[in-house]
């Protein structure tokens, strides 16, 4: 090697260090969210409202407060956090099975899918005596990731074929929404159809926070057991075989993993676009590449992301509402394009 000349050692953090100090931020980033909005409630009343809901204590607080925080912003805050977390695990499995580091948690096609599907409902009132938008929402999903699946195994083409079929998928299911609300949408049906498709956390309530955290944790345990096969498949398929993993099956497993949780989290939310592709990133920078560091250091880190977002986008432009996929766009685009500059100055 030349005299003088060194290579270039990318710092890493400690997992346990940066997962502990993510979880602190978050605890700290939630309650911080439940005291900013129109109505002033400061971080005792929080505390207080909190302690008395969950039966640990028996402190008078103001009926409004209490409402505002327990039935409204904690709800909301929590499944932004659940939505943040479940996104960038996704994206995770996602850049690990294609071997591709734009792969994101919408490219089978799910997001579109679910827009049609909500729309269907919404537009054209089909199944609305049996079915909400959301119901729409996850049924468009999945099936828009069965046809994804179907024309991916007819392509036969591995991973690419898989990302070929999810642009076409996207596409189609996008030009069908389209065309619903182009043709048989009034204003004020478009106007809310097109606010729920860019992310919305309005209305949350207890049961949209009981289903996503569910579906994050089974997910979130399944992707752990599953992450030294991750580490496999991001050397390719050859790699993973000759380990004894049997490719087409767990990827196809985790391909659905992945579409059940998208398609969960897109019915309660909407679309939500960059968190499963920026924080996936994120982690990697800051722990390694390693599929044990990385799945629990994107979970926290989209969870405490998305808090954040969500709290900015409701108070920015408070009293109307930023819809929150706006808002992480709006960041995570700068932050994308600092994390590709960072990449690159590191491996010059």
């Amino acid at each position: 090697m030349t005299a003088g000349l060194t290579p270039r050692r990318t710092v890493r953090l400690p997992a346990a260090l940066v997962i502990a100090l993510g979880v602190v931020a978050l605890v700290a980033s939630i309650a911080a969210a439940m005291t900013l909005g129109a109505a002033d409630v400061s971080l005792v009343s929080v505390r207080d409202i909190i302690l008395n809901n969950l039966g640990l204590a028996n402190i008078p607080v103001r009926p409004a407060a209490n409402a505002i925080v327990w039935e409204d912003r904690l709800p909301r805050a929590l499944v932004a956090a659940a939505c943040g977390a479940g996104l960038g695990l996704c994206g995770v499995v996602m850049q690990a099975l294609l071997r591709n580091p734009l792969a994101d948690p919408f490219i089978l096609g799910v997001s579109s899918g679910a827009s049609t599907g909500a729309v269907l409902v919404a537009v054209l009132g089909l199944g609305s005596g049996a079915l909400g938008l959301s119901a729409g929402a996850f049924i468009g999903a999945l099936v828009a990731f069965a046809l994804v699946l179907v024309l991916a195994r007819a392509a036969a083409a591995g991973t690419s074929g898989v990302i070929l079929a999810g642009v076409a998928g996207t596409h189609f299911f996008s030009a069908v929404t389209s065309l619903i609300v182009f043709a048989f949408a009034d204003s004020d049906a478009t106007r809310g159809v097109m606010f729920w498709l860019l992310g919305s956390l309005e209305g949350m309530r207890w049961n949209h926070v009981l289903l996503a955290i569910v579906v994050v944790t089974v997910g979130a345990l399944a992707v752990a057991a599953s992450a030294p096969t991750l580490d496999a498949f991001a050397f390719g398929d050859d790699v993973a075989a000759s380990l004894g993993i049997h490719v087409s099956r767990v990827r196809t497993l985790l391909f659905i993993l992945t579409a059940l949780m998208t398609a969960t989290l897109v019915s309660i939310a909407g679309a939500i676009g960059f968190v499963g592709l920026v924080l996936p990133h994120a982690a990697r920078l800051l722990v390694g590449p390693r599929h044990a560091r990385v799945v629990p250091t994107t979970i926290v880190l989209g969870a405490l992301f998305m808090v954040w977002v969500d709290a900015a986008s409701r108070t920015v432009f408070a009293p109307s509402p930023l819809p929150v996929g706006v808002g992480t766009a709006l960041v995570g685009v700068p932050v994308f394009v600092a994390l590709l500059v960072r990449r690159k100055k590191v491996r010059a």
